[in-house]
């Protein structure tokens, strides 16, 4: 008796799909993930992209994510939070291995080192999965060949929300291409607003009234010395904006570069 196999069928491929080659769980409510990266994509650290899954319908669901690898990486790093009832994040929580996204590889945003002006220190302020855009930075050698200090604040509710960025931070010394050019130079300054930590409090307060210059013995914000990137919810960015102004910073953009930059794209 002959037994013929019926073959296995063909798994859709879709458009712009990319593979998912890893996914970690940081908290019931954070996760990052890594898929493979098209060979043709090319971006500046700090940049964004439109990533997301197919709907029931055929049509492409959506959402703008920070880039949270380096542009040197042969993948590509996300961080995203968990929405229960989020549209993409409720079903994009639920990716393995081997599950395909969608990814248009056109990368655009304004947390740049080519929309800031030259300076001594670059303050990186995030809230969040705001921290993204920083994780990539952070590992790019232009960074530290820019300037002479780095300054990472983030702010979380609780220190288990903090883990992803400090992860970042703790590998940065030992990391194989940039940890001679890190050495003493990166500041980690972060907080919590509900669960008890080391530090805690609003950020803007810290700045404000001058905390967070006193603990790592840095003068406070200057035109001459000092850069800001901004990636929070609404509040932060607005009052961010409003401390950098008050210290005489203007806002740059890739078409005219300044003093502080800010990433609106993924406010409602």
């Amino acid at each position: 008796m002959t037994i013929v196999a019926t073959p296995a069928p063909a798994k859709k491929v879709l458009p712009d799909a990319q593979t998912v080659t890893a996914v970690r769980n940081w908290t019931d409510t954070l996760f990052s993930f890594r898929v493979t990266r098209p060979r043709t994509l090319r971006f500046r650290s700090g940049e964004f992209v439109m990533i997301g899954l197919e709907k029931e319908d055929g049509k492409p669901l959506l959402r703008a994510y920070s880039i949270a690898s380096p542009n040197w990486d042969d993948g590509l790093e996300f961080y995203s939070i968990k929405v229960p009832d989020g549209p993409l994040t409720s079903r994009l929580q639920k990716i393995v291995p081997g599950d395909q996204v969608i990814l248009r590889p056109k990368p655009v945003g304004t947390l740049v080192l080519d929309a800031l002006l030259p300076g001594r220190r670059l303050w990186m302020i995030c809230t969040g999965t705001g921290v993204a855009p920083f994780a990539s930075l952070l590992r790019d050698p232009e960074t530290w060949e820019s300037y002479d200090e780095v300054i990472l604040a983030h702010i979380c509710r609780t220190p288990e929300e903090l883990a992803y960025g400090r992860d970042i931070v703790e590998a940065l010394p030992d990391d194989p291409l940039i940890g001679a050019l890190v050495g003493d130079r990166l500041h980690y300054y972060p907080t919590t607003t509900r669960a008890p930590s080391g530090v805690m409090g609003r950020i803007t307060d810290h700045i404000s009234d001058g905390r967070i210059f006193e603990a790592l013995d840095f003068p406070r914000w200057s035109p001459a010395a000092d850069r800001v990137m901004i990636c929070g919810n609404r509040a932060l960015n607005t009052e961010v904006m409003d401390l950098c102004t008050q210290h005489g910073l203007a806002e740059g953009a890739n078409s005219e570069p300044g003093h502080f930059v800010v990433e609106k794209a993924f406010l409602d």
